[in-house]
């Protein structure tokens, strides 16, 4: 075999796998898009307070309700996180609830997974809820509203925090929100 050949083949094997394992060194270091399901422990069971209650037996008023629905916001303020996910560089979609706003631009927020969750009905889960800073701080995003829908990049923390909008079980130093423009892979 000649020198020219050896090189040659070399080259076309060259040409094959460095761009493949650039791509997969672009999917190895970005973030991964998760959804909201993921945020939970897989052994978790959100329903657990309500096992052997006869829900149709309670009437509005009823002590036995009160008592039944203070369990259940106890439960979901205390959801687990998952830790599988402890410090991964992630992307995700949701709608945001604002927390802190200055000259009106948002630099503080939580994020949660539907429409209407903080504001017009009970929060979601803690495990349901990130709370979002932006990285740097110094910059808020103008032109972002309360439920506007966004995807945020950044590393996801084990992190509770305890706001006056509800109790988040995560927290991300955002390295970008943008505006939700569809699913993408």
């Amino acid at each position: 075999m000649t020198p020219l050949l050896s090189r040659r083949r070399l080259l076309s094997r060259l040409v094959c796998i460095v761009p493949a394992s650039l791509a997969w060194s672009a999917r190895a270091d970005g973030p991964r898009q998760i959804n909201w399901s993921e945020l939970s422990p897989k052994d978790w069971d959100a329903a657990k307070a309500l096992r052997g209650v006869d829900l149709a037996a309670l009437q509005d008023g009823d002590p036995r309700a009160n008592e039944l629905l203070v369990k259940m916001r106890e439960a979901a303020d205390n959801a687990p996180p998952n830790p599988a996910l402890a410090g991964s560089l992630i992307r995700i979609a949701g709608f945001v609830v604002p927390l802190e706003e200055a000259r009106g631009e948002i630099s503080e927020f939580l994020l949660v997974p539907y429409f209407g969750a903080c504001i017009h009905s009970p929060p979601p889960p803690a495990n349901q809820i990130i709370h979002v800073k932006n990285a740097p701080p110094s910059q808020g995003l103008p032109g972002l509203r309360s439920m506007d829908v966004v995807w945020v990049t950044g590393k996801l923390q084990i992190t509770r925090a305890d706001t006056m909008m509800g109790v988040s079980g995560y927290h991300v130093s955002a390295e970008s929100v943008a505006r939700y423009t569809g699913a993408t892979k």
